[in-house]
């Protein structure tokens, strides 16, 4: 789960778009539906800190043909709703979690 012997892992993301973003990796887990990472995202200006809500990014970890690794959103509800969960309860110890703000899309 966590270990902050060595520091966080950061992970950069480009999208779509083309632009990059940068998440602190808190866990991840693999179950019998696929892998998944939970994401914070991380801020290099404190007013941006100060004006996100922090919210947690959960994503599944695909990997092509060619053995490329990618992260993409978790469409299916249920199957959100379900790793959701889990990630809650492995990582209440270290975060509080607001109930009324679970959901599959990313804030505005």
């Amino acid at each position: 789960m966590i270990d902050d012997e060595f520091g966080p892992d950061i992970v950069s993301v480009v999208d779509e778009e083309g632009v990059e973003h940068v998440f602190e990796e808190l866990d991840r887990i693999e179950t019998d539906e696929g892998r998944y990472v939970a994401l914070l995202p991380v801020y290099d200006e404190a007013e941006k800190i100060l004006d996100e809500s922090g919210e947690l990014i959960i994503l599944r970890v695909v990997e092509d043909e060619e053995g490329e690794t990618y992260l993409e959103p978790i469409e299916d509800e249920e199957e959100f709703n379900e790793i959701g969960k889990t990630f809650e309860s492995r990582l209440e110890d270290y975060f509080e979690f607001d109930d009324n703000n679970a959901s599959s899309s990313d804030a505005d």
